[in-house]
């Protein structure tokens, strides 16, 4: 039977799942992937278990349809305000005594530079090795086998909120699965969308989510800095639902078909027509003014993430300037607000890599859900036997613990 994976990126305003089985080549291919709109999130958090894992079952169950298997467990991805990472750095004396180097001298300095003092409340959920020294050489990325007295390394250590992530686990039972790992969702779209020679000249990858813009930066193939911003495309959403006095969902879909984040990108006859609340007829008005609704809003999010990005001293070092994923750069116009903030080149990423329906998730919002995958396969987590061909009874047997549990 196929190793097989999947990846689930639980969201703000939309839930992914993506599955993937390991080929005779060793290569993911992507084999389903399904989308539901998430209930029970805000900005990144988790505010109600149930509904959130109405969400997940949705996204999965669709995915399991397209892909012919029935999943049993998950990994999955997390994000929030509540996330943070710092660099850390490690020393210890080379243990043998002919000053060889050995992947248990790696082990000790990676344990000594993670051994900081964190609060009860937090969780490490990364140790991420950016670099290490031996003696004066310094820059060295894999010291096995080198002679020296002193062994250094510096790590980039990544945290969550223990609440949090009992929560993100607790949603993922709920909805009838085990969770098989627990990654920061940022670090996983980097596996999927980010080129080793990006990762070396120094790029910063924007995840743009509904509730949050997570952040990650890579210097010289090692993560240098993350962090998570606590806004995203629906506060896009929002501003347009109060200018033009629209509900939420109406503005939502608005947002999406006839969005726009730069003013002169847009024709200016070009007309939209926009619902009306307590059943009165719908209007129309000129596409340019939903564009002056959302252009000065986008821009503060770039300059936000521009100021973190200074304020955590790489700004000047991304020589492969920026990557957008998530669903918010799908906007039309991302790509000119951003160049506009941070005058670097910025592109759109999208999952790299991958076969089989590489089609189906080669869009921006898929970067995690795919990435996660990646993650799962890098890091060598596949057991076989987790997952057995798709049957009608899964879906059903979930939903019937699912109402006995809960009516």
């Amino acid at each position: 039977m196929e190793e097989v994976l999947v990846g689930l990126d639980i969201g703000t305003t939309k839930t992914c799942a993506v599955i993937g089985a390991i080929n005779e080549n060793s290569q993911m291919e992507v084999v389903g992937a399904g989308v539901a709109a998430s209930k029970g999130l805000k900005n990144g958090v988790i505010v109600n278990i149930d509904n959130t894992a109405a969400s997940v079952i949705k996204a999965i169950d669709e995915a399991e349809l397209m892909a012919g298997y029935e999943a049993t467990d998950v990994i999955v991805g997390i994000s929030g305000q509540h996330v943070k990472g710092q660099n850390s750095r490690g020393v210890v004396a080379v243990s043998s005594r002919t000053r060889t180097i050995s992947t248990h001298d790696v082990k000790r300095v990676i344990e000594a530079a993670q051994a900081i003092v964190i609060p009860v409340d937090r969780e490490i959920l990364h140790v991420l090795s950016k670099e290490f020294s031996v003696d004066d050489q310094i820059g060295v990325k894999d010291p096995i086998g080198m002679s020296g007295v002193r062994l250094e390394a510096e790590v980039h250590i990544v945290t969550g909120a223990s609440s949090n992530i009992q929560n993100m686990i607790k949603v993922v039972e709920k909805a009838g699965f085990q969770y098989r790992d627990i990654v920061f969702n940022t670090l996983a779209a980097a596996d999927a969308v980010l080129s080793r020679d990006e990762m070396e000249l120094g790029v910063a990858l924007l995840d743009i989510g509904g509730g949050t813009i997570d952040i990650i930066v890579y210097l010289e193939g090692g993560v240098a800095y993350s962090s998570v911003l606590s806004i995203g495309g629906i506060h896009v959403t929002n501003d347009i639902s109060i200018g033009l006095r629209t509900p939420i969902e109406s503005a939502e879909l608005i947002k999406k078909k006839y969005g726009c984040a730069v003013l002169s990108l847009v024709d200016p006859s070009e007309i939209v027509e926009v619902p009306s609340v307590g059943g009165r007829p719908p209007r129309k008005l000129l596409r340019q003014e939903l564009t002056q609704i959302i252009e000065p809003r986008v821009a503060e999010m770039m300059e936000m993430v521009d100021r973190e990005l200074a304020l955590s001293g790489k700004r000047d070092m991304l020589a492969a300037g920026i990557v957008l994923v998530g669903g918010g750069s799908m906007l039309e116009g991302s790509i000119e607000a951003a160049e506009r903030v941070f005058n670097m080149p910025v592109r759109i990423g999208v999952p790299r890599d991958v076969a089989g329906l590489a089609d189906r998730v080669a869009t921006p919002q898929f970067a995690c859900g795919a990435g996660l995958l990646k993650y799962g396969l890098k890091m060598s987590r596949v057991r076989t036997g987790k997952f057995v061909p798709q049957q009608t009874k899964g879906f059903f047997s979930r939903m019937k613990k699912w109402l006995e549990e809960y009516l």
